[in-house]
C-alpha cells in the first residue's frame, strides 16, 4: 500500500511540474516583446537608419508591447527587411529575455550614375536607389542608364577593390560603343580605357605607368594616356 501511495505521489508531482511549465511557457509567449533592438555588421554610413528598420520590425505599425511572442512571426517580418531596397541581408530573433533583435547587413554602393536618372550601382552589380540619409563617395558614372550600366561593372567593381585606383579614379565616362574613358582626381589628362575587356591587365599597367611618369615628373605633360591595347600604354603629349 505504501509502495502503491509513493507512486501515486510521484505521478501527482510530474503532472504538477508539467502544468506550471505549460503555464509558464504560455505566459512567456503571450508576454509583449520588451525592447527592440538593431545591430548593423559594418560601421559605414547608414543608407537605411535604426528608426526606418524598427518601424520595419513592428508588424501593422503596432507599439511593441503590443506585439506578443506567440503571434509573431520572425520569418515575415524577416521577409519585410530584406524587400528593403537598401538592404542585403537581415536576420530576426527573439532573445530569452524577450527583446526582439534584428541584425542587417546594408546594400554596398560602388558607382553612381549621374544623368536623367541616377542610382548607385553595388557590389553584386545590381541597380541601388540613393538613400536620403547618406550619400557614398563612390566614382560617378557618366553617359548610364538601366540597360548599359552592367557591363561597366567589371571596371567599376575592379576599382572599388584596388587602393590605388580607389584614391585616384573619381569618374567613368560611357562613350558610343561602350568604350569608357576615367577621371582622376589630381591629373587632368584624357584616360582612354576601351572596352571593359582585360581589366586587370590594363590597370595593372597604367599603375606601373603612372608610378613612373611621377616618379619622373611627367604626369603633367601628357595629353591623352590610352589603356585599350591591352599589353601596352600608349600616351599623347601636350
Amino acid at each position: 500500500m505504501k509502495r502503491s501511495l509513493g507512486y501515486i505521489k510521484a505521478f501527482v508531482l510530474v503532472v504538477i511540474i508539467c502544468l506550471l511549465y505549460g503555464f509558464a511557457e504560455k505566459r512567456h509567449k503571450s508576454r509583449g516583446i520588451s525592447e527592440v533592438r538593431v545591430q548593423f555588421t559594418d560601421s559605414e554610413n547608414l543608407y537605411v537608419t535604426e528608426e526606418v528598420v524598427n518601424k520595419l520590425l513592428i508588424q501593422n505599425k503596432a507599439a511593441v508591447s503590443s506585439i506578443d511572442k506567440e503571434t509573431l512571426d520572425l520569418n515575415r517580418v524577416e521577409s519585410l527587411l530584406n524587400q528593403h531596397q537598401m538592404i542585403e541581408n537581415a536576420e530576426v530573433y527573439l532573445t530569452l529575455d524577450g527583446k526582439l533583435e534584428a541584425i542587417v547587413s546594408q546594400r554596398k554602393p560602388i558607382g553612381r550614375v549621374v544623368g536623367n536618372s541616377s542610382f548607385y550601382l553595388d557590389k553584386n552589380g545590381e541597380i541601388m536607389p540613393l538613400s536620403q540619409f547618406y550619400s557614398a563617395r563612390v566614382p560617378l558614372m557618366f553617359g548610364f542608364d538601366g540597360s548599359n550600366v552592367s557591363k561597366a561593372y567589371a571596371i567599376i567593381s575592379h576599382i572599388k577593390k584596388d587602393d590605388f585606383l580607389n584614391r585616384h579614379v573619381t569618374g567613368i565616362n560611357r562613350l558610343k560603343g561602350d568604350k569608357y574613358t576615367l577621371e582622376l582626381r589630381e591629373q587632368d589628362f584624357e584616360l582612354y580605357f576601351g572596352d571593359s575587356s582585360n581589366v586587370a591587365l590594363k590597370f595593372n599597367n597604367f599603375k606601373a605607368f603612372y608610378k613612373k611618369a611621377q616618379k619622373e615628373n611627367k604626369l603633367e605633360t601628357y595629353k591623352k594616356v590610352n589603356l585599350q591595347f591591352g599589353d601596352q600604354v600608349v600616351c599623347t603629349k601636350k
